[in-house]
């Protein structure tokens, strides 16, 4: 049976999103994955002795890999997708590091710079597109928003849980604490007090930043340091499995596949491919 449909006069097709849909595990792989960005940044440069320079050189490499291959994909592969994530949330860590350990940029100015830069691509992304829903990204340009937003989502969000946690002293677990009391009020004020819920997304994706990477902090860094001195492989080690086993789960179940409907002036620009044509399994 075709998936097209007539609505308000204008043709609409569904086609098969480049991103998945936002669920309980959604959240989960994004806390663990940002978890994963502040522990093994902090392993590829001091365990394995490639260097802050060298690390971010390397992990730069790989992001314009695995986009292309992200941006090659008809539709949302979860392992592609996930990879994305891990290596974003890992560069977004080297950026904020570079200019804070390099460069001697404070912590307060890293977190205004980065809030300004996610601001102004908002503003940018709104202007040109008219909406920042994760459920309206089935064009090339609209994921490039996309992923540029998520990419200082995770700069700003090392930044401010640096800030935070270290030169404000709160501690780690303190600071993960805050954050996800933030993040519990952002999800009450969307449930009970009709916050609007793009709003609502990107708060709580913003503050995911924070949270796993004082959860990484908390668990990797010494004891003497206020953390439970697991250290930076352990716990990226930890992570990466816990996330290769939801991912898994999610290839094999595809609960977080979804279709979106596209109109008639935007469906020239999409890349996905039409659900009725075999593009969701």
């Amino acid at each position: 049976m075709s998936m097209n449909r007539s609505t308000a006069g204008a043709v609409v097709r569904n086609v098969a999103s480049k991103v998945p849909e936002v669920t309980i595990f959604f959240w989960i792989i994004k806390i663990l994955a940002t978890t994963i960005g502040e522990t093994a940044a902090d392993y590829l440069a001091t365990n394995l002795g490639f260097g802050l320079t060298g690390t971010t050189w390397v992990m730069a490499a790989l992001l314009v890999g695995v986009l292309v291959v992200q941006f090659r994909a008809p539709r949302y592969v979860p392992a592609v997708y996930w990879l994305v994530v891990v290596v974003l949330s890992i560069v977004g860590t080297l950026v904020t590091d570079n200019l804070t350990d390099k460069y001697n940029v404070a912590l307060e100015t890293t977190t205004a710079i980065f809030a300004v830069a996610l601001a102004l691509t908002f503003t940018a992304w709104y202007l040109v597109e008219r909406t920042l829903s994760i459920h309206s990204i089935y064009t090339p340009r609209r994921e490039a928003f996309y992923w540029l937003a998520i990419l200082f989502t995770f700069a700003l969000g090392t930044a401010s849980g640096d800030l935070i946690a270290e030169r404000y002293n709160v501690g780690y677990w303190k600071a993960a604490l805050l954050f996800g009391g933030l993040i519990a009020l952002i999800t009450i004020a969307w449930r009970y007090w009709k916050l609007n819920p793009i709003l609502a997304f990107w708060m709580a994706y913003i503050l995911t930043r924070p949270l796993g990477a004082s959860i990484g902090d908390y668990l990797s860094q010494p004891k003497a340091d206020g953390g439970l001195g697991l250290g930076t492989t352990t716990t990226s080690l930890i992570f990466l499995a816990a996330i290769a086993v939801v991912v898994a789960y999610l290839t094999k179940t595809k609960k977080d596949q979804i279709v979106v409907a596209v109109p008639a002036a935007d469906q020239g620009r999409a890349t996905s491919t039409s659900a009725d044509d075999g593009g969701t399994p």
